[in-house]
């Protein structure tokens, strides 16, 4: 079912009563939608007033819901409940007045898990900063290659809501939570779930990492089978000791190095698993070959572990995990391979917004030529560039804080060449990508992870991983 029809059935717990949602959007307009049809009394508020948002009010308004734009900081009078987008964030004065008035505050996630009927798909999630679509992508795959119906859902395109909502059944769903989405999901109960790392993001939205890691470790409350974590990454290992779970839940590591008893990792190229099978202190179950993971990135290759282990904890043979595995293609923009010229491999990591991403691919390459630079949304180079200075063959630097990598390089590589374009125009990116062949040699890769957001050059990341990859083409030719 899609968001633009919704099934009318009245619901006992909404029936007649006030609720206002908060901010309309992709799950806005839904949200209200669905409230509306089971009963309760909606009013939207946004703060915008584009056009946009006039178009969306007057579609909800033909059904009989109030809309007030321009206004999304007053607590309408009688609210009983608010639903909100996930991207509001918690200091706004709307929620501030709910909170005073005693008013529950849900997000689309929250509501999704309350209207899920009896017999509803348990849910396999994931979060992390980096890797959570991709993760919950092979999931997906895993459990389609085991026959069971499935949907990858959540922070990823498809609507949660039209997913518990609509007429497809599905036997589990792999669902993507960001922590905006946990923020917004206090009675979230997963079968199991993966935090697959934790490096410091959206901080202005949380306020601080401590508020920030607890967020996304809300995703292991009341898990019933597993909790898995990084081994590598002892921030998500430390969410899952303090996290309040279902007696018998377990604890499951994934690691890029030989797994100990209750872990998958790697074995001579082998995907192993020493977490669900017979003996585990004696005993590992092969699942698939590291040549099986596409791409076979260390990162990616993590990715796969995560996936491998919730699927796992679901009851999936190895086999699927294999097959599942290999019929897996990644979204475009992230560590793809572009085209080999003169010896030389250009390689797009363009959804690398962020520091932790960036180094992640940097770590997959050994001599390298970097493509970075855009919006640093707050972030420091430092600690990137020291840990990635021994492989990097030259630099190339674009975008409004490219002086703040650039002060990083001078600091901790400072025999590193660096090329600074001093423009923030999309055709610097042509610039970008010649000046890169003239510093790269055969054997180098060419690498685009940014480390920053897009959105000082190019209208998001797709677009800039475009433009990379139509200036590379041009190379070719």
């Amino acid at each position: 079912m899609g968001s633009g029809q919704v099934t009318s059935s009245v619901s006992p717990e909404l029936q007649g009563k006030h609720v206002t949602v908060a901010g309309l959007g992709v799950s806005g307009v839904p949200a209200a939608k669905v409230l509306h049809a089971r009963g309760a009394i909606v009013t939207v508020v946004n703060d915008g007033d584009d056009a946009r948002a006039r178009e969306q009010a007057a579609e909800l308004e033909a059904l009989g819901i109030t809309v007030r734009l321009g206004d999304g900081a007053t607590l309408p009078e009688g609210t009983e409940l608010i639903v909100t987008a996930p991207g509001w964030k918690p200091d706004k004065p709307l929620f501030t007045a709910a909170r005073a008035a005693g008013v529950d505050i849900w997000g689309d996630v929250e509501l999704a898990w309350r209207l899920r009927g009896p017999d509803a798909a348990p849910w396999l999630a994931v979060t992390g900063t980096n890797g959570k679509t991709t993760t919950v992508q092979m999931l997906a795959s895993i459990l389609k290659a085991a026959g069971l119906r499935t949907a990858a859902v959540g922070n990823i395109g498809v609507s949660l809501l039209d997913a518990v909502l609509g007429d497809e059944e599905y036997d589990v769903l792999a669902v993507e939570l960001s922590s905006y989405q946990l923020h917004w999901a206090p009675s979230l109960r997963a079968h199991s779930a993966a935090v697959l790392n934790l490096a410091p993001d959206h901080l202005d939205w949380h306020g601080s990492m401590e508020a920030y890691a607890k967020d996304k470790g809300r995703i292991y409350e009341g898990n019933r089978v597993a909790c898995v974590y990084n081994v590598a990454d002892k921030l998500t290992e430390e969410l899952v000791r303090e996290a309040d779970v279902e007696e018998g839940c377990r604890a499951i590591g994934f690691t890029l190095g030989t797994p100990g008893p209750s872990q998958l990792g790697v074995v001579d190229g082998i995907l192993v698993d020493r977490a669900f099978v017979e003996n585990r202190h004696k005993n590992a179950q092969e699942l698939a070959e590291v040549s099986d993971v596409n791409p076979p990135a260390p990162h990616n290759i993590a990715n796969a572990l995560a996936a491998a282990a919730l699927a796992r904890a679901f009851g999936v043979p190895p086999t699927a995990v294999r097959d599942g595995l290999r019929a897996f293609t990644p979204d475009a923009h992230r560590i793809a391979h572009v085209a080999d010229v003169d010896g030389v491999a250009y390689i797009d990591d363009s959804k690398a917004t962020n520091t932790h991403a960036a180094e992640a691919s940097l770590a997959s390459y050994e001599s390298i030529v970097w493509i970075a630079g855009g919006l640093a949304k707050g972030a420091t180079f430092d600690e990137l560039v020291a840990k990635s200075a021994k492989r990097l063959r030259g630099v190339v630097l674009i975008g409004a804080d490219r002086a703040l990598i650039r002060d990083a390089l001078a600091r901790h590589a400072p025999e590193v060449p660096v090329v600074d374009l001093d423009r923030t125009d999309t055709g610097a990116m042509l610039a970008a990508v010649q000046e890169a062949r003239r510093l790269a040699v055969e054997g180098d890769t060419v690498l685009l992870a940014p480390a920053c957001a897009s959105m000082d050059m190019f209208a998001n990341y797709n677009k800039r991983g475009d433009a990379f990859a139509q200036a590379v083409r041009g190379l070719g030719a």
